[in-house]
């Protein structure tokens, strides 16, 4: 896949870094010179493309005319919104995605600029924190889907509710699955007779409200759980 990235601050450089390493073409615009110093101590020289992101021949000259997507990640929302208006109306890109630095510009980042997926840090960061606060010892390892769905993490505690039954009986919200079971260091699949027993670390792919109530499920007898906010 060919990537054109726009920007060369943290979230662009380390995207670069990533997507580098995992085979992807890649191509980093960037102008200033202090953070040209540091990209190329930590990204390959080919990767690079000196110039303004919002200058057509500069564009051409990373290779937007071939890219798969377009990250518009500089430090302007302005920038990124005409970033990514440029990369559809003038190259045709098929995927645009771009970084919203205010949240207060995050209704501007739709179709009319021609971006497919906004990404709001300071949003996306505020919910996690959030739901952390919320969900006691769970830990979240992984946010699926534009941040509907979570990979998390849950250590059933002696006495907790969930040790009551086997998983069929439950009832489990519809949009929540367990995954795996880590039982003395061994992982095994869950069937419907299964039993969590304590010190078990159970995996689950869930939205928002089976978060919550496997939190419930597994919380210490002594400590119950608070509703989320």
């Amino acid at each position: 896949m060919k990537v054109i990235i726009a920007g060369g601050g943290r979230t662009g450089a380390q995207l670069a870094f990533l997507l580098v390493k995992e085979g992807h073409q890649v191509r980093l615009i960037e102008n200033r010179p202090e953070l040209l110093t540091h990209l190329h101590k930590e990204l390959p020289t080919e990767v690079i493309c000196e110039g303004s992101v919002l200058d057509p021949n500069v564009l051409e000259r990373a290779g937007i005319r071939e890219a798969n997507v377009l990250a518009a990640t500089t430090n302007s929302d302005s920038y990124n919104l005409v970033l990514c208006y440029i990369a559809r109306q003038m190259f045709k890109v098929p995927r645009i995605i771009a970084r919203v630095n205010n949240p207060r510009n995050a209704w501007l980042f739709d179709e009319n600029f021609h971006v497919d997926v906004a990404l709001n840090q300071a949003d996306v960061l505020a919910h996690l924190i959030q739901e952390e606060m919320s969900l006691g010892d769970m830990m979240t390892l992984l946010k699926l889907r534009r941040g509907r769905y979570s990979l998390v993490e849950e250590k059933v505690p002696e006495g907790a509710k969930g040790t009551q039954a086997a998983i069929k009986d439950l009832r489990l919200p519809d949009q929540c699955v367990i995954a795996a079971i880590i039982r003395h260091g061994k992982v095994t699949l869950p069937r419907g007779d299964s039993r969590f027993e304590p010190g078990d670390e159970v995996l689950a792919i869930t939205d928002e409200e089976g978060a919550r109530f496997l939190a419930e499920l597994f919380a210490p007898p002594q400590r119950p759980v608070r509703s989320a906010a």
